[in-house]
């Protein structure tokens, strides 16, 4: 069933001009639905564990879609950082990691914290040409947190295909608005609870069958079995043959709540989406005199306590690494963007001068 992007705005019911998925996605109707039935009958006794692995199921295969991959080849779990950490695992004493400056700390910190690994950080406009015979993995979210910049992903596929390096993508900021489908990586990433509208508590892992065999199993439980439920007690090891090797056993409310999600976004499509985040995202930056640009998300200086002033005004945004970042989904609607223009009248300070929150670019981040 198709969806317009009016039709699909409805199924909110946010109080405030909503300019912060980036942080966390509002939930639709559906979602709030599916969650609050599954607690009623939680609290009647009449819930039993099985009853969520049809939306596990559900979830896992329209997330393959999202990306154009098999069912097959999606793990899930609860925290993209976990996922992440599995990449860091699998790579031998001396493995060399590329990553950019800046980037969202879920996916610095597993490489960083792991002993024996190096880790080199550049700018991210820089990345793909720093791509050298000795990096093994290049690391790095498809949209940035802080500020919205789209990765050059094209780029960096061929820089690491041609020098022998695994690509490893985090799509949480992107999943959702940004087009997937075809996108080469040996691994992605993505958490549910942004972009893909579900509840916090979801994670997907994909990639190539090549680079999902490489990973280990480290934290392989009953849900990683081959026949989950025969799978509970006691050895020999059964773990299933595909990406569910890789599973964490699901918070079953998180997984009930992000079907309707993905469901709404499959229903308007994300072209769809990405044209109207983006165009809202446009109607932004030219309220406040900036040059269009070409992400659902906007980063902008503004004087201190704008945020707060915005909040007590009735308008969600965030401050990430010293700026204002507002962004940009289904939820939203002209009529909230141009109330946030209206308060940000004069607020917004010229980029000459403007200082980094961390006091500057962090260039290594091996111990």
């Amino acid at each position: 069933m198709s969806m317009s992007i009016e039709r699909a705005r409805r199924e909110f019911s946010a109080e405030v001009a909503y300019l912060n998925t980036a942080s966390y996605g509002l939930p639709p109707r559906g979602v709030r639905e599916a969650v609050l039935a599954y607690e009623r009958e939680r609290a009647a006794g009449r819930f039993s564990p099985p009853d969520a692995d049809p939306s596990v199921a559900a979830a896992r295969a329209a997330f393959g879609r999202l990306i154009g991959v098999p069912a097959s080849r999606v793990a899930i779990g609860g925290q993209a950082s976990y996922f992440v950490g599995l990449v860091a695992a699998s790579l031998p004493d001396g493995a060399s990691v590329l990553v950019a400056d800046g980037d969202f700390t879920s996916v610095l910190f597993p490489f960083a914290a792991r002993p024996g690994l190096r880790v080199r950080s550049v700018p991210l406009e820089r990345l793909a040409e720093s791509v050298d015979a000795g990096t093994d993995v290049v690391a790095v979210s498809a949209v940035q947190s802080a500020d919205g910049r789209i990765a050059p992903l094209d780029d960096l596929a061929d820089a690491a295909a041609a020098r022998g390096a695994r690509l490893l993508l985090d799509v949480t900021q992107a999943a959702g608005w940004l087009p997937l489908d075809g996108v080469r990586a040996d691994w992605l990433v993505c958490a549910g609870y942004k972009w893909l509208l579900g509840p916090r508590g979801t994670a997907f892992l994909a990639g190539t069958g090549e680079a999902l065999a490489a990973l280990p199993a480290v934290g392989a439980g009953w849900y990683a079995g081959a026949d989950v439920w025969d799978s509970i007690y006691g050895l020999p090891l059964r773990l299933a043959r595909d990406a569910r090797r890789l599973d964490l056993a699901p918070s079953w409310q998180a997984w009930i709540g992000q079907v309707p999600g993905l469901e709404l976004i499959e229903a308007v499509g994300v072209p769809a989406i990405r044209k109207s985040n983006v165009g809202l995202a446009n109607r932004f930056r030219a309220g406040l005199g900036l040059p269009a640009g070409d992400s659902a998300i906007v980063s902008v200086p503004v004087a201190a306590g704008t945020a707060e002033r915005l909040r007590a005004a009735g308008v969600a945004a965030a401050v990430r690494a010293g700026r204002l970042r507002c962004a940009f989904h289904v939820s939203t609607g002209e009529a909230d963007v141009d109330r946030a223009v209206e308060l940000l009248a004069g607020a917004v300070l010229p980029e000459a001068g403007l200082l980094r929150e961390d006091g500057g670019d962090q260039k290594t981040l091996t111990p």
